[in-house]
């Protein structure tokens, strides 16, 4: 089923969440004639929402996706109670056999750090992976801390205290930023660990990458981590970061894709990579990707309106991609998903 609570990625905040709480229950009749329900990832709805508007228009399909987190789109998919599902944490080839699933990639993109301070602009605070990793674990709690003053000589940092948010649901968007942390920050990785769902030392949780957006701009003193297409879409400060190299970036569609350009998706089983710490001057170090999940044993006709869908956004939909920075894959990486349909669903 393809149809959208949302039809417009740039709506206000307010609409947004409304939408993603109304989207919350998942709908029971998922699988009507004519349409397509998926649910999961927050990171990638502003893609779907994009391309289900244009496909609708296009071909009288409806999707409808369901902006619940990674977690909540894993869980749905492994029920079957709907036609795929989406997380930004991938599956192992293990866990994909035990259920009857596969996993394939959507499109590469990137989270970052925001805030709300106020006299500070978008891009001028500069952080480290170590930095955020002291931050998240409550050792860091001042904006004036001298820690944070060494990166950014040149700001006026306000004496004030940090309010930590994150999510409160199980989220891709989280197992992301954990996954980069416990590369950057070996207290992290042995006190904390990367899961879609983790113990979180500190901070106040929000629910999908639209709760912690909405935290961050209420509360002075904020910072927080969403994908770069909220960031876009809600004109929020947005830290630069210093990256593997020990360059400061800023996020970008380039440097996503940067990022990416160390793995070979068709070269991993399942198509399990991750993307976060990769090497490159240029490279962003919180990037990632969505994998959309379906079952093996689900009825071929609706298997096949889903990836029908999916390659229309990977041959049709780029340019909406880009514009609100989701980085296509490369056509080899198309032709290996199609390989890939072929061998385990006979797509």
């Amino acid at each position: 089923m393809i149809s959208f609570r949302s039809s417009a990625v740039c709506k206000s905040m307010t609409t947004r969440l409304a939408a993603v709480a109304a989207a919350a229950v998942v709908s029971t009749n998922v699988f009507a004639a004519g349409a397509i329900t998926g649910a999961g990832s927050t990171w990638v709805y502003p893609l779907v929402a994009k391309w289900a508007d244009t496909y609708k228009a296009k071909t009288g399909t409806q999707v409808n996706y369901q902006s619940i987190g990674s977690g909540g789109g894993i869980a749905q998919i492994e029920a079957g109670t709907v036609a795929f599902g989406a997380s930004d944490k991938p599956l192992t080839p293990d866990v994909l056999r035990q259920h009857h699933l596969i996993q394939f990639p959507t499109a590469i993109a990137g989270e970052d750090i925001v805030y709300n301070l106020p006299g500070i602009q978008a891009g001028q605070l500069v952080v480290s992976g170590p930095l955020v990793a002291e931050i998240f674990m409550g050792k860091i709690t001042r904006w004036n801390d001298p820690a944070i003053q060494k990166l950014n000589p040149g700001l006026n940092l306000p004496a004030m205290p940090i309010s930590v948010v994150h999510r409160s649901d199980g989220s891709g968007t989280t197992f992301t930023f954990a996954n980069y942390l416990s590369k950057v920050s070996p207290a992290w990785k042995s006190q904390i660990g990367a899961d879609t769902s983790i113990a979180w030392p500190t901070g106040l949780g929000g629910k999908g990458n639209e709760g912690v957006a909405s935290y961050v701009q209420r509360i002075r003193g904020a910072i927080g981590y969403v994908e770069y297409a909220y960031i876009l879409e809600n004109h929020m400060q947005y830290a630069r970061m210093i990256n593997s190299a020990g360059k400061v970036v800023s996020p970008s569609l380039a440097g996503f894709q940067s990022a990416a350009a160390n793995v070979d998706f068709t070269k991993a089983q399942d198509f399990y990579v991750i993307l976060t710490d990769q090497p490159g001057a240029n490279s962003w170090p919180i990037s990632g990707c969505t994998w959309q999940i379906l079952r093996t044993d689900a009825q071929k006709s609706v298997n096949e309106q889903v990836t029908r869908f999916f390659l229309w956004g990977f041959e049709q939909g780029q340019s909406m991609a880009r514009s609100i920075a989701f980085g296509p894959l490369p056509p080899s990486t198309v032709q290996a998903i199609k390989v890939y349909w072929k061998q385990n669903l006979g797509i």
